[in-house]
C-alpha cells in the first residue's frame, strides 16, 4: 500500500511573524523591498539557573580570575590577544568606527552556480519576504535564480555585523543563508585522510558494489520529520508532566526587546533591468572592499564538496 504524501509543513516549528531586519535585495539596479525572518526553531535546552530559596533568577558576575573579586562595569576594557599573555586595548570609539556602516540593504556581490557552495560554509538561514508592494520583482528574482540554477553571493549587516551570505530559491521563499568567511573554514590538510579514488585508497571493487548496494538500500526521500532532538523531546514531556502536577515556580522574566527598520520602495522594474544588462550596474571588481582582513585559509577542493539541491 502506497503511503499517502505527508503534509510539508508537518513537524516544522510554527512560522515567525516577527521581522528580525527590514531592508531591500539590490542587485544591478534593482531593489526588493524585504523583511527578513527567523527560518530555524533552536531546540537546544537552555537551562536557566535559579535561586532554590527564593525563586530568582541567577545571572553571571564580572570576576577578576585572578583575585576572585567581582569588577565594576566602569573599570573593565576591551583587550585583543596579540601573542601568548599580551594584549592589545581597544577603546569603544575605535570599536564603533571599525563597525561596518547598517546600509539595511542585502547587497548582491556576484550570482554563481549552486552546485559550487560547499556545505561547510553554510551557517544559519533566515527567510525573506517581500514588503512595500515588492511581490512581483521578489518573485522574478526568485524564478531567475531558480531557472538558472544560481544563488546570489551577497554581503548584509545584521546587528552591527557583517555577514556573507547566499541568497537562494527555497520553495516559494527566497532563504538568505549566512555564510562562514572563507578563513573561518580550517584546512584539512594535516588530518589524516585516505586519498580520494576508490583504487587509491585501496577499496576493492567488491568492496564499493557492497557499499553502493547498501546506500541504495537504505535511500529514501528527504523528511525532516523523521529526524528529531531526543533528548530535548523527552525533557519538554518531562517538563509537560511536571507541570500538569503542579510542580511549577514563579520566577521573573524580562521581556524581550523589540526592534525593526524600514522598508525600501519600488520602482520601475522592466527600466532597472534594461539599464542593468546595459551596464548600469557595477561588477564585484568594482565594489568598496570591506575591512581588511587576515589571509584566508585554503578552501576546501570543490570537487569534494556535496552539492546543494533546490528545495521543492
Amino acid at each position: 500500500m502506497a503511503k499517502a504524501k505527508s503534509d510539508p509543513d508537518a513537524g516544522k516549528a510554527a512560522s515567525s511573524t516577527r521581522s528580525l531586519w527590514k531592508g531591500a535585495i539590490s542587485f544591478g539596479l534593482v531593489h526588493v523591498p524585504v523583511a527578513l525572518f527567523s527560518a530555524t526553531s533552536e531546540t537546544d535546552m537552555n537551562f536557566k539557573m535559579i535561586d532554590k530559596r527564593s525563586m530568582d533568577p541567577v545571572g553571571y558576575k564580572r570576576i577578576n580570575k585572578k583575585s576572585g573579586k567581582e569588577v565594576a562595569m566602569a573599570d573593565i576594557v576591551k583587550g585583543v590577544e596579540w601573542e601568548d599573555g599580551q594584549f592589545v586595548l581597544v577603546s569603544p570609539e575605535e570599536i564603533e568606527k571599525a563597525y561596518p556602516k547598517t546600509t539595511q540593504t542585502i547587497e548582491i556581490e556576484a550570482f554563481v552556480p549552486i552546485d559550487q557552495i560547499p556545505f561547510v560554509y553554510l551557517e544559519k538561514p533566515y527567510y525573506t519576504a517581500p514588503v512595500n508592494k515588492g511581490q512581483k520583482v521578489y518573485a522574478l528574482l526568485r524564478e531567475a535564480l531558480a531557472a538558472t540554477q544560481m544563488v546570489g553571493v551577497a554581503k548584509v549587516v545584521i546587528s552591527n555585523k557583517q555577514h556573507l551570505a547566499l541568497l537562494m530559491p527555497c520553495g516559494p521563499a527566497l532563504v538568505l543563508n549566512l555564510l562562514r568567511w572563507g578563513g573561518e573554514i580550517r584546512s584539512w590538510s594535516a588530518l589524516q585522510l585516505p586519498p580520494q579514488g576508490a583504487k587509491e585508497a585501496g577499496i576493492k571493487d567488491a568492496e564499493l558494489a557492497m557499499a553502493k548496494q547498501l546506500v541504495k538500500d537504505m535511500t529514501t526521500s528527504w523528511d525532516a520529520d523523521q529526524f528529531r532532538d531526543s533528548f530535548h523531546e523527552a525533557i519538554m514531556r518531562l517538563v509537560e508532566d511536571k507541570a500538569k502536577s503542579g510542580q511549577v515556580e514563579q520566577v521573573e522574566t524580562i521581556a524581550p526587546e523589540s526592534g525593526g527598520g524600514s522598508g525600501g520602495q519600488v520602482v520601475d522594474l522592466t527600466e532597472l533591468l534594461k539599464r542593468s544588462i546595459a551596464g548600469g550596474t557595477r561588477t564585484p571588481a568594482a565594489k568598496s572592499a570591506p575591512a581588511k582582513k587576515a589571509p584566508a585559509a585554503k578552501a576546501p577542493a570543490k570537487k569534494s564538496a556535496p552539492k546543494l539541491r533546490k528545495a521543492a
